[in-house]
């Protein structure tokens, strides 16, 4: 009756033993895992807001030409005291501002760190606006 009680005991001990193993072993593959994702998912975010940085600079330089055209045209229309053509200018002007906030709000989404949809959808939007206000200056009587 010794023999089979140390017999038993042996076996459920090495049984314990193999569970413990085991368990710390898939602990240890999980963990890795979830590590590896975390790290994984920065890097994509990583390059993805790069790009939309590369994005927003393009932008910002295409907002700028179109000013110097806006300041170099508004002060050709005021210098004609021609009201209507200066009411376009005005209307035309508001389309440009509405870009300038477009581009503010891009560049406060990239620095809050905002999901990369997210600020893509902004740069759409600032890409559209940009646009309406080019037509609207291609749209003025005087260049």
């Amino acid at each position: 009756m010794k023999k089979s009680r140390l017999g038993l005991f042996k076996s459920t001990s090495m049984l314990i033993s193999v569970l413990g193993v085991i368990m710390i072993i898939a602990t240890v593959a999980a963990v890795a895992y979830v590590g590896f994702s975390v790290v994984s998912s920065s890097l994509t975010g990583g390059i993805s807001s790069g790009t939309q940085y590369d994005q927003l600079a393009e932008l910002k330089s295409n907002y700028t030409a179109l000013e110097v055209q806006f300041n170099d045209t508004g002060n050709k229309i005021y210098a004609m005291d021609n009201i209507t053509l200066e009411r376009e200018y005005v209307n035309a002007q508001v389309e440009l501002v509405r870009a300038q906030n477009d581009l503010s709000d891009v560049e406060s989404a990239l620095s809050m760190g905002k999901p990369a949809p997210e600020v893509d959808k902004r740069l759409q939007q600032t890409r559209d606006d940009l646009k309406i206000a080019h037509e609207a200056y291609n749209s003025l009587s005087v260049k």
